[in-house]
């Protein structure tokens, strides 16, 4: 016999297997030696009590019965046979990863085209970056395999459960290598360090069932006949025949969006969101989330999620990491941007959060304009109707964070309170952020209207959560790359481009997602588009 059971325990209580058989007897009126065995099913934590922190649990219990596995059966992924149709990916990050694994289960052979270095060959570039600031612009925290999720954390949580099948994202990563956590967690989440051995078990996957993988192949042009594009081109001179290509090329390849401007090809505008990473010990946070002095070793370190109105203008966390560090995101040299993630145990002494402004067409072009600003490609003033005016602008952020910092990727900083108060830190607290932190006037680093809804956000969440409002936790600039601030139009039905039938605009980079979960869902249902259109 199997039962569904609710519980409510102690966080002592969930982390110990043999009580919590205990209290799952008692539940259901059994003898605890009728227990087998259990699967957690759902798990989520409940701080609202002063008094006592809680568990909340939705448990598969077996009752005199041998507990079966969590999947019987795996996911299969086909060999392709030699005439399979093929379909150019693009990027491989989670978007054309899954793109890719889904056209194998269709029949279809993906062939990924990823500009950056394969995960391995990319931790050298990251290390430079970290040790010496030297940015290389092909592999970095954004470009390379996986994608900008590999080592940003691997946080798995999404509300897009409308776009496609969440469980079967999980249970694709719980099959390449990711903990059973994921599938049960309110928030489950993967850690930098896992993240790269699960996507070089999915890239050999691809391989294996007969798809490709190929890095260091950028996107540098198409070949467009008759409204199709008929190749695709990379920067090393290779030509790609074309019969559906899947572009998922994240949100910072601001190369993709130049080029596809410049062939007439359809972009528009996005208002996307942009503000600073701000950092407490883990301590404060713990100590505000689980009114306690000390968090127990049951308890996961503390997160927080906060969203204010400042002035009709939306200011809220973003990426928020417990036990985390703060890195530098930046994909050229001459900019700052940082961008944060955990290990698995979330077991570093801060906890940082992105805290971003909504930035929209209207405001961020009046800014642009007043500041005598020219468009690079045209050199004219900027007008609400150039589709990339909202990447300028994060740009002219980003270079700006860049000159107020120390050099190379030091990043300008400032205590909380004191960026506030519109005062330059005397000093700077330890932080997580490798590169190192230049005390700085914060109201020169971002533009007026940025500066002051954060200002007035900080204020209001410091009487939200008590005590988060002090001068031990540090403001750092910029965190610019939440979201693409260009989209890339596409057909509601078929999901292809409305000028090039064959052009499949997917995931973040295309406007249609919001972290990995999401990416991968879109990637999954393109694949199942091209599929229905190639067959």
């Amino acid at each position: 016999m199997q039962k569904n059971i609710q519980l409510r325990v102690k966080p002592e209580e969930a982390a110990n297997a043999s009580v919590l058989i205990t209290i799952l007897a008692k539940a259901i009126g059994q003898e605890q030696a009728s227990i087998s065995g259990y699967h957690i099913l759902k798990q989520s934590i409940d701080a609202r009590s002063r008094q006592q922190v809680w568990v909340n649990l939705t448990v598969l219990a077996f009752v005199n019965e041998p507990p079966s596995s969590r999947y019987q059966d795996k996911i299969e992924f086909p060999t392709l046979p030699q005439n399979a149709k093929e379909v150019i990916i693009i990027g491989a990050g989670p978007a054309g990863l899954f793109a890719a694994l889904e056209c194998i289960q269709l029949g279809l052979k993906p062939i990924v085209l990823e500009r950056g270095k394969d995960v391995r060959s990319r931790r050298r570039d990251l290390a430079k970056l970290n040790k010496e600031g030297m940015v290389n612009p092909e592999s970095n925290y954004c470009f390379g395999e996986g994608g900008a999720g590999t080592y940003s954390d691997g946080k798995l949580y999404t509300r897009s459960n409308k776009r496609g099948s969440i469980d079967k994202i999980l249970r694709l990563f719980y099959q390449f290598g990711a903990d059973e956590r994921i599938l049960y967690e309110a928030h489950p989440h993967i850690g930098t360090n896992k993240l790269p051995h699960i996507i070089t078990a999915m890239r050999e996957q691809i391989e294996l069932s007969g798809g490709k993988v190929l890095f260091e192949k950028k996107l540098v042009d198409f070949v467009i006949e008759n409204g199709e594009i008929k190749e695709t081109i990379t920067a090393d001179g290779d030509r790609f025949p074309t019969q559906a290509i899947l572009l998922a090329t994240g949100h910072s390849a601001r190369d993709i969006f130049i080029l596809l401007k410049e062939k007439g090809i359809l972009i528009e505008a996005k208002p996307f969101a942009l503000g600073v990473r701000v950092e407490h010990p883990q301590s404060i946070i713990d100590g505000i989330q689980y009114h306690c002095a000390l968090r127990g070793p049951n308890l996961p370190p503390a997160s927080y999620s906060l969203v204010e109105q400042v002035s009709d203008r939306g200011v809220f966390s973003f990426c928020m990491c417990p036990g985390g560090i703060i890195a530098p995101a930046a994909t050229a040299p001459g900019e700052i941007v940082v961008n944060g993630w955990s290990p698995s145990k979330r077991d570093n002494p801060y906890a940082n959060s992105g805290m971003v402004v909504q930035i929209d067409l209207a405001t961020a072009g009046e800014f642009l304009v007043k500041k005598g600003l020219k468009s690079n490609k045209l050199n004219s003033s900027f007008d609400l109707n150039n589709p990339l005016l909202l990447l300028h602008f994060q740009q002219y952020v980003e270079n700006k964070a860049f000159e107020m910092g120390g050099g190379l990727q030091i990043a300008p900083a400032a205590r909380l309170v004191d960026f506030c108060t519109n005062k330059t830190s005397t000093n700077l607290p330890d932080a997580s952020y490798l590169p190192g932190l230049h005390a700085a006037d914060m109201s020169s680093v971002l533009p007026g209207f940025v500066h002051q809804t954060l200002q007035e956000g900080f204020k209001a969440f410091g009487k939200k959560m008590k005590g988060y409002y002090t001068n031990d936790a540090i403001v750092v600039a910029t965190e610019s790359r939440t979201s693409s601030p260009v989209r890339i139009p596409r057909d509601a039905d078929s999901f292809q481009h409305p000028q090039v039938r064959n052009l499949y605009p997917c995931g973040e980079g295309a406007g249609y997602a919001g972290g990995i979960v999401s990416a991968a869902m879109d990637g999954q249902k393109l694949a199942i588009a091209i599929a229905s259109q190639l067959k």
